[in-house]
């Protein structure tokens, strides 16, 4: 998983940012299905920087649409 920062995610282009948030979200619900079967997380702090990512790519594309 690649973790965008602000920078990051303002250089992709329209189709990679719709491409990038599905891989996201993909990996999203596998952790979080890994973890509610029981097992133990290899970094805790994933799911949240996953979420992380997913917004600041959403935001971009709000500020893509409103601009």
């Amino acid at each position: 998983m690649a973790i965008f920062r602000a920078h990051d995610v303002s250089q992709l282009s329209d189709v990679e940012l719709v491409e990038q948030v599905d891989k996201l979200k993909m990996e999203l619900i596998q952790y979080r299905g890994k973890v509610s079967a029981g097992g133990a997380p290899e970094n805790p702090g994933q799911i949240r920087e996953i979420r992380r990512t997913i917004a600041r790519m959403k935001t971009e594309q709000n500020r893509r649409t409103l601009a």
